[in-house]
């Protein structure tokens, strides 16, 4: 929905062998005829065994003098010849993977990382060495004048070690590495790409993740900061979005120059008007001691076409796809998520905690806009961004929270190419993220009611009663079978790399006031127990502060106060239902549910 509110074992095994005797059958010529034989035939065997014997000793011994240790980084300015040389070589296709990846991490002394890895056995190949490649975010393929960064001997279990090279024009924080072996002079990958899986061992800022009080927040209207109504509503959790191609370009105010940030040995220039508005919410936000959610969203702009993805350009869309398929859009992202991830982590700016990557990217034709394209390239596409923009942030801000954003079409089974099933997605972003390391994302849902316009999201009748379904095989999750998204994700293959169940903030949602006042604060009270009974919901961010005009023409009056300032009854139910008065005003909702008492629906999750 739209969100207007700025604009193993050695390989070399030896098999046994054993002798059997024969009976002596026959007459005696024979016998001795067959000891002969078989005395000339142990002779041989035996010479074979030591010249094969020899021969392995040999290459063992040659291999330690050769120097090569357990882990052996490469030269980073080796001579020109040997560099060259090293290019005219061709990569070969990856074909079956023979490796497998137990982990690539920021070793302790944050300059070098470290890839871990097993083998029960590897290919024939022109050395005893293995070899780890680099790759791009945007590379689907290791180039065919890729120089190895690091080499180590053959073992089954093996570590390969690198330099990291952070905020320098070869950095290695956002590449993703493969190991190899060389045959005929080529380089076989043996292994799926891995990226580094622990970029907040980078951070200088690691402050704790802030534990708020109460799950209560709101979608915040930028016009009221100045005023003391968040203070009086008592909010604990605040959204606010940043179209990210605002921030780039000059200043267009004189009193807020020009920003040049300088990030990977390069120079962008950012908006220094724009960047003050942000630092202007963040700011307040932060010293009101709310928890703060950013969203990023990619906003098309005629100057930066680089940041849209090439599959994205021509369409007429609210947002588009991020761009980490080619290098200038991935270097501009890198750049804009160090840059919001640096400023916003102090008290002079103010400290984001949470960053979600886009607007329910599942509606693809409207919201993270793509040409059509089949689940998987789209969940890779997304992915490609979400570790960008993961590992960019998490290098600044050590425990600050990324998350995707999906909408409430579960498992509608679509027939048209607008959206994709939001289950679907997730379901193959979860597996390219493990497929490449896994890494502590977070959902970011947004349960609206079916249909939207309908604040009684508890009367399941007709249509509604066939869509929103206690199933994991539900059409839509609204509020009332949240707890379908919650169970999914505590699946074994959704665990985090901890063994703990993700993080879920519910980012967006609301109840229109267009059926009565007091039927959207009862929906709003409902919707908050329903929520903050469940153990695995972080936060509950209402849409809105201040109602949209916009929305308000769809029949969706989603505000705690109408366009001209006039609060809804909503509003002392929003105030006080995180405190001990809640009862006083959640009484009245009960009437309009049906029950005498709320442990009739609400139930512990």
């Amino acid at each position: 929905m739209k969100q207007e509110q700025n604009k193993g074992a050695d390989p070399r095994k030896k098999g046994d062998r054993s002798n059997k005797q024969k009976k002596a059958i026959g007459n005696k010529v024979l016998g001795i005829y067959l000891a002969v034989l078989l005395l000339i035939l142990g002779v041989i065997g035996t010479a074979m065994f030591i010249v094969y014997q020899s021969e392995n000793i040999g290459k063992q011994v040659a291999g330690i003098f050769e120097g090569i240790e357990e882990v052996q980084p490469e030269q980073e300015s080796g001579s020109a010849e040997a560099e060259q040389s090293e290019k005219t070589h061709s990569v070969k296709g990856t074909g079956e993977r023979k490796v497998t990846i137990l982990s690539c991490e920021v070793l302790p002394d944050g300059t070098q990382f470290a890839l871990k890895g097993e083998a029960d056995a590897f290919p024939e190949s022109d050395d005893n060495n293995l070899y780890l490649l680099a790759m791009k975010t945007y590379e689907d393929a290791v180039p065919e004048d890729a120089v190895p960064i690091a080499r180590a001997e053959k073992k089954t279990s093996f570590m390969l070690k690198a330099d990291i090279l952070d905020n320098t024009a070869d950095s290695r924080l956002y590449s993703k590495f493969v190991v190899a072996v060389k045959k005929d002079g080529k380089y076989e990958v043996l292994s799926t790409p891995q990226y580094i899986t622990n970029p907040e061992a980078l951070a200088s800022y690691s402050e704790p993740y802030p534990k708020a009080e109460s799950i209560k927040g709101l979608l915040v209207d930028p016009q009221k900061l100045g005023t003391s109504e968040l203070d009086d509503l008592g909010v604990k959790q605040a959204a606010y979005n940043i179209p990210i191609a605002r921030l780039l370009g000059p200043s267009t105010h004189s009193d807020y120059p020009t920003i040049i940030y300088n990030y990977n040995g390069k120079d962008y220039t950012l908006n220094g008007h724009v960047v003050s508005e942000y630092d202007y919410v963040f700011k307040t936000l932060s010293d009101k001691g709310i928890v703060i959610t950013a969203i990023l969203l990619n906003n098309k702009s005629d100057a930066y076409p680089q940041v849209i993805h090439p599959l994205s350009r021509g369409g007429n869309a609210y947002y588009y796809a991020f761009n980490a398929a080619e290098e200038a859009g991935t270097d501009y992202l890198e750049a804009v998520a160090a840059f919001l991830a640096e400023r916003y982590r102090d008290e002079e700016h103010g400290i984001v905690m949470n960053w979600i990557i886009g607007n329910e990217v599942n509606v693809r034709s409207t919201w993270n806009y793509m040409k059509y394209v089949d689940i998987d390239t789209y969940a890779r596409e997304y992915a490609r961004a979400v570790r960008l923009f993961y590992n960019g942030i998490k290098s600044f801000n050590a425990n600050a929270r990324i998350y995707i954003s999906l909408d409430q079409q579960w498992n509608r089974n679509l027939s048209s190419d607008s959206s994709y099933d939001s289950r679907d997605l997730m379901d193959a972003f979860n597996e390219c993220i493990k497929e490449e390391g896994n890494i502590q994302w977070g959902l970011a849902h947004h349960p609206y009611s079916y249909p939207m316009t309908w604040p009684k999201f508890w009367e399941l009748t007709g249509e509604a009663g066939e869509m929103v379904q206690e199933s994991e095989d539900t059409s839509m999750v609204t509020i009332y079978n949240i707890d379908v998204v919650t169970n999914y994700l505590q699946k074994e293959e959704y665990l985090m790399p901890d063994g703990e169940v993700r993080s879920v903030i519910l980012s967006e949602m609301g109840f229109t006031s267009t059926y009565g006042e007091d039927v959207q604060a009862a929906a709003f009270a409902y919707a908050y127990y329903i929520a903050e009974n469940n153990q695995h919901i972080d936060s509950m961010l209402l849409s809105r502060e201040t109602d949209d005009a916009g929305e308000v023409a769809q029949g969706l009056a989603l505000g705690l106060s109408y366009q001209n300032g006039r609060r809804k009854y909503i509003y002392d139910t929003f105030k006080y239902i995180d405190t001990d008065e809640k009862d006083a005003y959640t009484e009245f909702a009960k009437n309009y549910i049906g029950i005498k008492d709320w442990e009739e629906v609400i139930i512990q999750q």
